[in-house]
């Protein structure tokens, strides 16, 4: 009889996102914020990193997502159809009867995000040198995110305070703790 050894630190389970959320359900429910909103649409790894293909390497196909970025096909089906269905990308069949996974204008604006994340990441991730580096199309020169007042042109993100906007119910601020002194 033959025995079989597998290794546990290969074996990687990939359950499909509808799957997870039934299991843990939407963890951003009970948040009112922006932040939290964008998570439930692409906060989940290889929905950022199907977008960054898309928007970055031209990446329409199932195939070449597949491919390019070693994912389980259930998964990336999953992932797709999520993206379909928040309108951050839409499918579309080629003459040849092909199926396209394109973005629209909601998944575009997502550039300037994934630029900034690049960034903290080439930062804060890693102590090698950046792997992908965003040149202007025009010049190539380098290209970044930076905050900037209406008033004032570019200011350090430290002098950036947030405060509720004209979305925020009132009972939600009711229920908050209020900052600590530092």
């Amino acid at each position: 009889m033959m025995q079989v050894t597998i290794d546990p630190l290969t074996c990687i389970m990939q359950a499909p996102i509808d799957t997870l959320m039934s299991m843990l359900g939407k963890t951003y429910d009970s948040q009112v914020c922006s932040i939290a909103r964008a998570l439930e649409l692409v906060g989940e790894r290889w929905t950022l990193l199907i977008v960054r293909d898309a928007l970055f390497g031209g990446v329409t196909r199932f195939n070449d997502h597949q491919h390019n970025l070693g994912i389980a096909t259930n998964i990336l089906k999953s992932r797709l159809d999520a993206l379909i269905d928040a309108d951050i990308m839409r499918r579309r069949t080629t003459s040849g009867g092909q199926h396209e996974y394109v973005l629209t204008d909601k998944g575009r604006d997502l550039k300037p995000a994934l630029i900034a994340l690049t960034h903290w990441g080439d930062r804060w991730a890693t102590s090698e040198a950046p792997p992908i580096v965003y040149r202007h199309r025009g010049c190539g020169a380098d290209v970044g995110v930076e905050v900037a007042c209406r008033v004032h042109g570019s200011i350090d993100p430290a002098d950036i305070e947030a405060e509720p906007g004209p979305g925020m119910p009132a009972e939600y601020l009711a229920d908050r703790r209020p900052r600590r002194a530092a």
